[in-house]
């Protein structure tokens, strides 16, 4: 069966039956975000293309998924699509292709951008083209487009009508960059759509550019890791979430390793440090929930040390708390949250930082 031949709502969308003007993203006045080290690399990459110092294979492999990108622009074009050539085909068991090899598109002023469309595509095909806005008006309108979540974008154009003014975007408010340093869960898995992974919801909520370095199983505070997102210029606050990816003894190990990097680098940005969300599986094991409290008071515990210490901008957040007393309909698996899963910890984290930002100023 095929649901499409009774539903078309359920079919790939097509590209434009019109003719586009296609535009490279990284040519003025888009405005890429997300991407550290995109001016001197030339790729949608979230850690240096060739590092100082050698990364893992796995942290090396998922640098190549564009998590957390972003292009915007304002233009009054009556349509856009995206011509897209991805490093590979969608192949999660688990993850729709939307979010895994898509890109979704938010329309509207920025702190008021609302959904628009995804790309529906023949999630088969490693390249595709897909309208995603067709309207008769020629207004005037702010455009966010946001890049896959776990497969690599080895080209990008944008389609708009022809002669269509195109407008940079409206500055962001709050300078610098948010860096979200993570797990799986950071990186975005497993979101219908990449507009849903938790740090492009609090992009909206905060108008701010993130960056996402949540690396699947495999950010575990590897050092030389640590140094390099520590070079990440103008940071206006780190968030730290990866002990979902180790254990307790690995834990005490790297986070003052990983502290001390960003300290070296910057001695006043803040630093959040947010423990696991709840699993479903937290319930019924009683080993791993004991391990998830042992690994929540280690991280609380450093935090404590540190300002006891004398440096007052690092904090703790108790990420237990972050879905909710039914945490365990928040997963797709018992682990990786769904859309409502990722929604709950951006509304849950966003007054944390919006008041460490405030006490930070």
């Amino acid at each position: 069966m095929n649901v499409s031949d009774f539903d078309s709502n359920m079919a790939p969308l097509k590209g434009s039956e019109t003719v586009l003007q296609w535009h490279k993203v990284d040519q003025q006045p888009f405005r890429l975000s997300g991407f550290p080290w995109y001016a001197e690399d030339k790729v949608f990459r979230r850690l240096p293309r060739v590092p100082e110092e050698p990364f893992p294979n796995s942290v090396e492999c998922l640098a190549n998924c564009p998590a957390g990108g972003q292009c915007a622009f304002q233009s009054n074009t009556r349509q856009i699509a995206v011509r897209v050539k991805l490093a590979g085909a969608a192949n999660m068991p688990h993850m729709p292709s939307t979010g895994q090899c898509g890109f979704d598109l938010y329309v509207g002023p920025a702190g008021e951008e609302k959904f628009h469309a995804v790309t529906k595509y023949d999630h088969s095909r490693a390249d595709y083209e897909v309208l995603l806005f067709d309207h008769t008006e020629e207004t005037t309108r702010s455009f966010t487009l946001n890049f896959p979540l776990y497969q690599g974008v080895e080209s990008l154009q944008i389609g708009l009508t022809p002669e269509s003014q195109i407008l940079p975007p409206v500055p962001y408010p709050i300078p610098g960059r948010i860096v979200c340093y993570g797990t799986s869960i950071t990186q975005g898995g497993c979101a219908s759509r990449p507009g849903m992974a938790y740090t492009n919801i609090l992009s909206r909520f905060l108008n701010a550019e993130f960056v996402n370095l949540g690396f699947s199983g495999s950010g575990k505070g590897e050092p030389e890791v640590c140094r390099a997102f520590a070079r990440i210029s103008d940071p206006r606050l780190f968030i730290i979430d990866y002990e979902a990816n180790v254990d307790c003894e690995q834990l005490e190990i790297t986070l003052p390793e990983l502290v001390r990097a960003l300290r070296e680098q910057h001695p006043r940005a803040p630093i959040l440090i947010v423990s696991r969300i709840a699993f479903a599986n937290d319930i019924t094991h009683v080993a791993r929930r004991l391990g998830r409290d042992a690994g929540q008071e280690i991280q609380r515990h450093f935090v404590e040390n540190a300002r006891a210490n004398g440096d007052p901008f690092v904090f703790f957040l108790d990420g237990s708390t972050l879905l909710g007393k039914d945490f365990e309909e928040c997963t797709v698996d018992g682990i990786h949250p769904t859309d409502l899963g990722f929604l709950r910890m951006a509304r849950g984290l966003e007054p944390v930082i919006r008041d460490i930002l405030r006490r930070c100023s």
